[in-house]
């Protein structure tokens, strides 16, 4: 059985190159959205459903609502949650506080396909 996977970007080409990613390597993209609050919106939907995500790809900048703010919403609602951070800011500071916030790792931009796939890999 394939895992499910939501992707959050704010970004329509970056949700886009992720589904291509997460796709041909056989994983079902569930949802995506493009901020924080969407985002909750769509797990919370989602979540007692055969298509709860087993993984979410969460943006850090965004409107609406940060990635950062997200994960820790989404840790609230749902103590298993697995999210992996993605973004362009890659400074240690930025990093430390997306895992000590309970994201279990981090994918910088832009994407190295081999890289996510691994990455991902390690948690589903």
């Amino acid at each position: 059985m394939s895992k499910n996977v939501m992707i959050v970007d704010d970004a329509v080409f970056m949700r886009t190159i992720l589904r291509g990613i997460l796709e041909r390597s056989g994983y079902n993209v569930v949802a995506d959205a493009q901020d924080g609050k969407k985002a909750l919106e769509k797990y919370k939907e989602l979540y007692a459903s055969a298509q709860k995500p087993d993984l979410v790809l969460l943006d850090i900048t965004m409107p609406e609502m940060d990635g950062l703010t997200a994960l820790k919403e989404l840790k609230k609602y749902d103590e298993q949650v697995k999210v992996i951070m993605c973004s362009s800011l890659t400074s240690q500071h930025v990093v430390i506080d997306a895992i000590q916030a309970g994201a279990k790792n981090f994918i910088s931009k832009p994407f190295n396909e081999d890289k996510v796939i691994e990455i991902i890999s390690k948690y589903l």
